[in-house]
């Protein structure tokens, strides 16, 4: 069973995007709703974890290395300015992005099995993380025009 991989990847990109959540928030500390929602958000993705531990307890874990690889190039520091931030919140996105497709696929296999308590962790899993990419979606709009044509 190829499970114990995608729990693994869906592990790890949890706590990626959740340390990357805190390091946006710090590193854009200037941007007050930055930094409150980037710690809030961050929360929410450790519970997401701490959701899936007893799944992965049941079913084992592969850790896969790709959301390190993302995070090491996109997110160890952040940019600085009104372009850092954008490019800041895209590697979010991005990072989101992997986790919100991790939960899809983790979740066909939840509904394969037929394993309801897994199919309550993912459904929560991926609301959380369609919110956490609304959000993110929402805040690129509104730095985009300011970054790219208002500052210099």
């Amino acid at each position: 069973m190829h499970l114990a991989t995608y729990l693994g990847l869906l592990h790890t990109s949890l706590t990626t995007l959740a340390d990357a959540f805190r390091e946006v928030g710090r590193g854009h500390g200037e941007e007050p709703d930055v930094r409150h929602t980037c710690q809030v958000l961050a929360a929410r993705v450790d519970r997401q974890a701490e959701a899936l531990a007893p799944v992965v307890e049941r079913y084992g874990e592969h850790r896969e290395e790709e959301p390190e690889r993302l995070h090491a190039t996109g997110l160890d520091t952040t940019r600085g300015g009104p372009v850092g931030l954008l490019r800041d919140l895209q590697d979010l996105y991005t990072l989101a992005s992997l986790t919100d497709i991790t939960w899809t696929v983790v979740g066909q296999a939840a509904q394969g099995l037929r394993d309801r308590d897994l199919i309550a962790v993912v459904a929560s899993g991926e609301q959380d993380t369609a919110r956490q990419l609304t959000w993110l979606r929402t805040r690129i709009k509104q730095a985009a025009p300011q970054a790219l044509i208002a500052a210099r």
